[in-house]
C-alpha cells in the first residue's frame, strides 16, 4: 500500500510513525509534514486545508489510501472530492464534519436526539442580542464561536464583564475570524473530562483506549487553554460500569441520529465527554482524532493500523481486529517559550538523538523543521514525548525521563502529566 497522511502535527506524526509498522505499506506520503515526519515519510509542503492543491498532489502520485489528520480539509469537502474520485479515503464528509465545524450545528444535532449535554441559553448571530441574554444565565458562563478558532473559540466567564469583554472581542472587534462571527451561550459543566474516540465504516464502529487531555498551559491546570499539554492512556480512566453508560447513552444515540439526520458518518469521531455527578455529558464533538490524545493512543496500539484503516475505507471494519497492550500510556507535550501566546520559532532543538533508543519512549514531532542538518523548533507545541509502560508511574517515569534531556531556548512542559490519576489510585479511589 501507499498511504498519503494530510497533516504536519503530532498526530500526524503519530499516525505515520504506527502505519509504517504494517508489513502492508510500501511508501508514505505526508502533506505538509514536519521535520520529524520527514525523516519517516516523503513530505510535500501542501496547505493541509487547501482541496484544490491536495487534490492535485493526490493525482499525481496515486496513493492507495488517504488518512486525514486535522479537521480544516475535512470541513473543507476533502473527502467528498476524494470520493467523487473513487479514491479509499478515511474521514468524515463535509456535511458530518459540521459536528465539530460549526458548535451551534453540534449543539443543535445534541438538542434534538436527546443526548445528555450542557443546557443552551441560546445562538446568536450579533453581539447586540448576546449581551441582553446575560442576564439570563449562570456563573461562570462557557462561550462558544461557533467555527473553528485553532483551539481559541471557547472561553469560561467568570463574571458578565468578562463575558462582554469576550463577545467584545470576538464578534466586535472579529479578533477570531470567520469562526467567530456566532456565539453559543452555555451553562458550565463540573466534573473530570474524558476524551472517547470510535472509528465508524460508515455502518460499523469500534472504540479506542480512552485518554484524558490537559488543555491548561501550567502545572495544577492553571493558566490559559491550549491546544493540548499532554495526555494518558488507562483502562481505570474508563470502568465498564462507566463504559456501558457512555454507549447506552451517547455513542449509540449519537450515531441513531447520524442515520435520522441522513448523515453518513465514516472516520474518526471524537466525544469529548464531562463525567458529571449525574452522569456523562458531551462537551463537544470532533471529526478527527485528537491530539495529543492521539499520540498516547497509538502507543498503546496492538494491531495494524494501515489493515484497519484499509478496511474502513472499504466499509469493512472488523472491531475483533483492535487489540491493545495493557497497562498505559502518556504524551508529554514540549512548547515554545509563550506559548499559547506569542512566541519566537527557529530554537535549534537538542538532545533528540540522546533519546532515540530508550525504549519504550518515542518523540513524535509537531512543531518542527529540517534547517539543514538541525531540527528547529517551528510552532507552540513543538514536540510530543510518547512513552508506555506496564504501569502509569512507569511511563510517566519514562517520558519526563526523556523530555529532562531535551532542550531548546524557552522550551516548557507540565510537570503534571496523569498526576491526578496517580494521586487518586495511591488513595484507593
Amino acid at each position: 500500500m501507499k498511504i498519503l497522511v494530510i497533516g504536519g502535527g503530532g498526530r500526524e506524526h503519530a499516525l505515520v510513525w504506527k502505519l509504517k509498522q504494517s508489513p502492508l505499506v510500501e511508501k508514505i506520503w505526508c502533506a505538509p509534514g514536519n521535520g520529524g515526519i520527514a525523516e519517516e515519510a516523503e513530505c510535500e509542503a501542501i496547505d493541509a486545508g487547501d482541496v484544490a492543491a491536495v487534490v492535485k498532489f493526490a493525482d499525481k502520485i496515486q496513493p492507495d489510501l488517504t488518512v486525514v489528520g486535522p479537521e480544516l480539509p475535512l470541513v473543507n469537502g476533502l473527502t467528498d472530492a476524494f470520493r467523487q474520485r473513487n479514491w479509499a479515503i478515511v474521514g468524515p464528509s463535509k456535511l458530518a464534519s459540521q459536528l465539530e465545524g460549526s458548535k451551534i450545528f453540534s449543539k443543535e444535532f445534541l438538542e434534538r436526539h436527546q443526548i445528555p449535554t450542557a443546557k443552551m441559553y441560546g445562538a446568536f448571530d450579533f453581539a447586540t442580542a448576546a449581551y441582553p441574554a446575560l442576564s439570563n444565565v449562570s456563573w461562570p458562563l462557557v462561550i462558544k464561536a461557533d467555527g473553528l478558532c485553532a483551539g481559541k473559540g471557547v472561553f469560561l466567564a467568570a463574571n458578565r464583564s468578562e463575558a462582554e469583554h469576550f463577545i467584545q472581542r470576538v464578534m466586535e472587534r472579529n479578533e477570531l475570524g470567520p469562526g467567530g462571527k456566532r456565539l453559543l451561550l452555555e451553562e458550565t459543566l463540573e466534573g473530570e473530562e474524558l476524551s472517547f474516540i470510535i472509528l465508524i465504516d460508515g455502518e460499523r464502529y469500534g472504540t479506542l483506549v480512552p485518554t484524558r487531555d490537559h488543555k491548561r498551559v501550567f502545572d495544577g491546570n492553571e493558566g490559559p487553554n491550549t491546544g493540548g499539554m499532554g495526555a494518558y492512556s488507562t483502562e481505570d480512566l474508563l470502568p465498564d460500569n462507566l463504559r456501558a453508560t457512555v454507549v447506552d447513552k451517547i455513542v449509540e444515540p449519537t450515531l441513531r441520529g447520524l442515520a435520522a439526520d441522513g448523515i453518513r458518518y465514516q472516520g474518526f469521531l471524537y466525544l469529548g465527554l464531562m463525567l458529571t455527578k449525574s452522569g456523562p455529558k458531551v462537551l463537544e464533538f470532533n471529526c478527527r482524532l485528537g491530539d495529543p490524545e492521539t499520540q498516547a493512543i497509538v502507543a498503546r496500539m496492538d494491531f495494524d493500523l494501515a489493515e484497519v484503516l484499509r478496511d474502513v475505507a472499504a466499509e469493512k471494519l472488523d472491531t475483533s481486529k483492535l487489540k491493545w497492550k495493557p497497562g498505559a500510556s502518556v504524551c508529554v507535550v514540549l512548547a515554545s517559550g509563550g506559548y499559547p501566546g506569542k512566541f519566537e520559532i527557529g530554537k535549534q532543538i537538542e538532545g533528540l538523538t540522546s533519546v532515540a533508543n530508550i525504549a519504550g519512549v518515542k518523540v513524535l514531532h509537531a512543531g518542527t523543521k529540517l534547517d539543514g542538518d538541525a531540527v528547529v523548533t517551528n510552532g507552540g507545541r513543538v514536540l510530543g514525548v510518547t512513552a508506555s509502560g506496564p504501569s502509569l508511574d512507569a511511563a510517566l517515569a519514562a517520558a519526563y525521563a526523556a523530555a529532562a534531556q531535551i532542550h531548546f531556548e524557552g522550551v516548557h512542559y507540565r510537570k503534571d502529566i496523569g498526576a491526578h490519576a496517580t494521586k487518586l489510585k495511591a488513595a484507593g479511589d
